[in-house]
């Protein structure tokens, strides 16, 4: 059963909040088959409703496995070797809510690799290199034919200090790393029977790299423009301000003189 810590995110708002009893609820099921090759099955199941105002929206989580029947009696419960189902259903991927500014084709590929990471890792691994390319092309303004080409050109940005602020060296050897796992689930192997394989947890730190490089490259990016937007602003005002009082000066004295 999925835990809930005091400082829960929402999944789908992003809001880290503390969870109280109210917002809260589990259950659990015990279904009786004695013809089952697994024996009973037990699902259990938990539910928490976000507190922002604006959201308001349930996460709900269900494991379902073997159920174990205490020789003595006393609770039944699931050991983690018999888990069957061990998944969040609402919502039904690890995405982080993202800003809108972001351009949409890349949200598609980072919300389709978050809801396919535990079914098709490889297919995910995929999705987040096509991802990655996407972001040099848009944020970099850099477009090859291939994906290690326009890699290569963004690292010769870096080493002239000519690249977009943000983007470090640091980064783009992570998105080459990207590139080549990326590439089991693009291109096959020339030896059909060699597999190289792809886990849920390693097409999760690929996920993870996306939602670094969307705070590191585009939130901060528009941050920036708010920030020297507002600088701007001020300065526009106070030129103004500046402007009016010229305006008016001449006035106080003509008058003063009548």
């Amino acid at each position: 059963m999925t835990k809930f810590a005091k400082n829960w995110a929402c999944p789908h708002c992003g809001r880290y909040q503390t969870v109280t009893e109210e917002d809260f609820d589990s259950g659990s099921i015990d279904f009786y088959m004695t013809k089952s090759a697994l024996g009973h099955i037990r699902l259990e199941g938990s539910a928490a409703c976000c507190a922002n105002p604006q959201c308001k929206m349930p996460m709900v989580h269900v494991t379902i496995g073997k159920a174990l029947i205490p020789a003595r009696g006393g609770l039944r419960y699931m050991a983690e070797e018999t888990l069957l189902v061990d998944q969040r259903m609402v919502p039904n991927s690890s995405a982080k809510p993202q800003p809108s500014f972001i351009p949409g084709p890349l949200l598609e590929d980072y919300y389709e690799a978050c809801k396919i990471r535990d079914l098709s890792p490889k297919a995910s691994a995929t999705l987040s290199r096509r991802c990655l390319q996407g972001m040099i092309r848009d944020f970099c303004g850099i477009s090859k034919n291939r994906l290690i080409d326009e890699i290569g050109e963004l690292k010769k940005l870096v080493d002239q200090d000519k690249a977009p602020k943000g983007v470090s060296d640091d980064s783009v050897e992570a998105i080459n790393a990207v590139r080549q796992i990326g590439n089991i689930g693009a291109h096959m192997e020339k030896d059909i029977n060699l597999i190289v394989d792809v886990d849920a947890d390693e097409a999760q730190t690929l996920i993870e790299l996306i939602e670094t490089l969307f705070d590191e490259w585009y939130v901060e990016r528009e941050k920036r423009k708010k920030r020297f937007g507002k600088i701007k602003a001020i300065a526009d005002a106070k030129k103004q301000q500046k402007k009016i009082s010229h305006m008016i000066s001449p006035q106080i004295e003509d008058s003063s003189k009548e």
